[in-house]
């Protein structure tokens, strides 16, 4: 059986209520029962945090024993340098991902820190995102 993690960063948490035109209106709680539904045989887990320190704690309390992270850091993919390390520095593979299509957006969410340490990337599909990440890791 897969071990997978779902790791949201910053403002995640608001999904079904904060800017419903991009984020759409499932909380991510209700996503999150659907998609282990969906996958009865991963074990699958979700942490959020709004801390960039938390987020890189739990990069390396589980980036040496699952079988793969799907990462959704939100605005500090676009800033942290420290979590583009953590990354770096684990050897559980990295999926990045993106609810909205990032480039479609401000110019400076461009830029990622995560990409060039991540076994991927996926973005612009919504909550679907999420779940072709655990299909890449099937």
């Amino acid at each position: 059986m897969k071990k997978l993690i779902i790791i949201n960063g910053p403002n995640l948490n608001l999904l079904g209520k904060r800017e419903p035109n991009i984020y759409g209106s499932l909380t991510f709680t209700e996503f999150f029962e659907a998609i282990k539904e969906k996958y009865p045989n991963v074990q699958l887990e979700y942490f959020q945090s709004n801390v960039e320190g938390y987020l890189i704690d739990k990069l390396h309390e589980v980036g040496f024993s699952y079988d793969g992270i799907i990462l959704n850091a939100g605005a500090y993919t676009h800033t942290s340098i420290g979590i583009g390390d953590a990354i770096k520095g684990i050897e559980t593979p990295v999926v990045e991902v993106h609810i909205s299509n990032t480039f479609s957006r401000e110019e400076f969410r461009h830029q990622s820190y995560i990409s060039p340490n991540a076994k991927g990337v996926i973005l612009g599909f919504g909550l679907q995102s999420y779940d072709l990440a655990v299909q890449s890791f099937l």
